[in-house]
């Protein structure tokens, strides 16, 4: 189902790019070398997912990059026709100026050039990592510490397309946090151990340091990857939550949760009955979709991603309707809820919406 909806989001909006840029921008003369081109480069993409791994090479790199530009390419095309709908009513351009072939020329360029410099701006948006930063207080019970500096990232999804330095940058940037806590939550690692630069990451991984350790749960692409045995996470130093808590200093409490992809999966209340009433609790949950019944619980923390805040515009606004909470902070009876936009992402290395994150959290036990 997954792939027929990406299928037909890219073949739709393709049709429609076709007709118009043909029928706004190219002369008829030029109709059979415009149609041979198009169909060149639009099947480019499908044909090379097809047949070759789009994570590696030049090849698949450049073939990532064609599915949201073709996004932004159909929202200026659609944005054109609009103003060419209102100038037929306003009749603030000429027809005759609209025909000529200067403003063709000037149009296509224009349709072409936005949507090149929203994919630049999206790649770079993606390639820089920024903190997020919040303060909380919950109730203090009887845990032994006054404060907590929790460092969370989910949405890594590393794999054989991985940037070594992003990583690198990524742990560089952990270390200047001191994180007291780190925590994944979840589509940390795609593939297998021996795909691409996973050892290397590993590596990288197993340096950060936190006065509590490193904790992660399991999304869905570690199911999808073969990950679900925590392979990856045993060499990069990171205890792997699979519905069960621990209590860590005496001080509070941390449940992590297995993604709704997994069957065996516990209601909330079920995990909720091994919780030591007596300490604050910290829920790791890889999606953010049961909020309402956790916030009647006593968890007092729960942190989540997988949504990538949409990653591209407009799909952020879809996802607005599908969650709650789709990114950042809120309150919601005594429960705080965090949900990051993720650290990369699953898919073209572009994004449009939202931030490459790391989530500081900083609790105050009172």
């Amino acid at each position: 189902m997954f792939h027929t909806i990406l299928t037909l989001a890219y073949i739709l909006p393709n049709i429609y790019i076709f007709l118009r840029i043909g029928k706004l921008f190219i002369n008829k003369k030029y109709r059979f070398y415009y149609v041979l081109v198009y169909l060149f480069i639009t099947l480019f993409f499908p044909i090379v997912n097809l047949f070759s791994d789009s994570d590696s090479g030049i090849v698949g790199e450049v073939a990532n990059y064609l599915l949201p530009f073709y996004l932004y390419l159909f929202l200026s095309v659609l944005l054109f026709d609009i103003v060419l709908l209102v100038n037929r009513y306003a009749k603030i351009i000429p027809s005759a100026k609209i025909n000529s072939t200067g403003f063709k020329i000037a149009g296509l360029s224009a349709v072409l050039l936005s949507a090149f410099i929203i994919v630049i701006f999206g790649v770079i948006n993606f390639n820089t990592i920024r903190s997020s930063e919040y303060h909380i207080e919950v109730p203090r019970k009887s845990a032994k510490i006054d404060h907590l500096r929790i460092a969370f990232v989910a949405d890594f999804h590393l794999g054989k397309g991985t940037d070594i330095q992003f990583v690198e940058r990524f742990t560089k940037k952990i270390a200047a946090i001191q994180p007291d806590l780190m925590i994944f939550g979840g589509d940390i690692v795609e593939g297998h151990r021996n795909d691409g630069n996973l050892f290397l990451f590993e590596k990288l991984i197993s340096g950060i340091k936190a006065t509590y350790g490193s904790y992660a749960v399991l999304g869905n692409h570690e199911y999808y990857g073969g990950q679900d045995k925590g392979n990856f996470f045993d060499q990069a130093g990171i205890k792997v939550l699979m519905d069960s808590i621990v209590v860590i200093d005496g001080s509070f409490n941390l449940a992590g949760r297995y993604d709704s992809h997994f069957s065996k999966r516990k209601t909330i209340g079920e995990l909720m009955k091994s919780v030591k009433d007596s300490l604050p609790v910290i829920l790791v949950d890889h999606r953010p979709t049961e909020i309402d019944s956790v916030s009647k619980t006593t968890v007092d923390v729960q942190l989540s991603g997988h949504t990538h805040n949409g990653q591209l515009f407009p799909i952020n606004l879809i996802l607005k309707r599908m969650y709650r909470l789709v990114w950042g902070y809120e309150k919601i009876g005594n429960t705080n809820f965090f949900v990051t936009s993720g650290i990369r992402l699953w898919g073209p290395p572009v994004r449009t919406v939202g931030k490459s994150e790391i989530m500081v959290v900083e609790v105050w036990f009172k």
